[in-house]
């Protein structure tokens, strides 16, 4: 699982919810840990399940679209994500997920040395997590960023004396070549866009591996067909943290502590783009 990121498990016969939650903790922290809010179609209410669809009475809609890897607002970020394909749409709305080892490798030397001094800050919680980071068992070097909540990304100087917020224009480029980068893997063989057959169980290394729904999954169902998903979430193994002094946590929400460059708390974070949609 470390090294791949990206485990599927096909059935014929129907997965039970309860099931599908043991499986979700083979990985990992080994136990559950949920923050999500508890959609009023799902099963027995169990807080461990986020019911996702692209009809609100079914589950929750338009969840997301960007890259990103889930739990980023907690310093022990989740260690996996499961998804349990209840039903999928009749005309297709899948998943597409990215290795972040392999995006690593596809970037020029001058951006690995320049993202390897690049902090993320949390728009909702105010957590700090590196854009670059060593996986904890493969030991590969990953790049990581939650493009639909992040509200501010720190700077360290090459030779580390000091820090900086990037600015608007440097943080949308950013957020630009990241998206760009995961996207090139469809044709360089480290992303995949991923079409779910009934009673799919698809289980990431949640450290290794980015995603977002396709496109297709928020249409609405009577465009695509009803589309229900299921996600579990794995406690942590491992605190997430930056290095160099930098603390875990920032107040986010209170006022810009270097007085330029973006500081944006909120659910969604800075807008890099405004044509795109953004849920988190």
């Amino acid at each position: 699982m470390a090294g791949r990121g990206f485990l599927v498990f096909k059935s014929e016969r129907e997965i039970d919810a309860e099931d599908f939650l043991r499986a979700s903790c083979w990985w990992g922290g080994r136990e559950l840990h949920s923050t999500h809010g508890v959609h009023p179609a799902t099963p027995g209410g169990n807080r461990h399940i986020f019911r996702l669809s692209n009809d609100q009475r079914h589950g929750i809609p338009g969840v997301g679209p960007q890259w990103h890897n889930d739990g980023s607002f907690v310093p022990e970020t989740f260690s996996h994500s499961g998804y349990h394909i209840v039903r999928p749409a009749e005309k297709g709305g899948g998943t597409h997920f990215a290795h972040q080892a392999g995006a690593y490798d596809a970037l020029p030397v001058e951006l690995k040395e320049s993202w390897s001094r690049l902090y993320s800050v949390n728009s909702s919680s105010g957590v700090v997590h590196p854009l670059v980071h060593e996986h904890p068992i493969s030991g590969c070097k990953c790049i990581w960023l939650h493009l639909g909540m992040t509200g501010a990304v720190i700077e360290k100087a090459p030779d580390g004396e000091g820090i900086r917020l990037l600015a608007a224009e440097e943080l949308r480029q950013l957020c630009r070549w990241y998206n760009a980068v995961l996207n090139a893997g469809f044709n360089h063989g480290y992303a995949i866009a991923f079409e779910y057959r009934r009673n799919d169980c698809v289980f990431i290394d949640n450290l290794a591996v980015a995603h977002r729904a396709a496109p297709e999954a928020h249409a609405s169902a009577q465009e695509q067909g009803l589309r229900i998903m299921h996600r579990s979430t794995v406690r942590g193994t491992h605190r997430f943290a930056p290095d160099g002094g930098l603390p875990i946590q920032l107040d986010i929400h209170g006022p810009n502590p270097a007085g330029a460059g973006v500081w944006q708390g909120g659910g969604v974070g800075f807008r890099w783009d405004e044509a795109v949609p953004m849920q988190n």
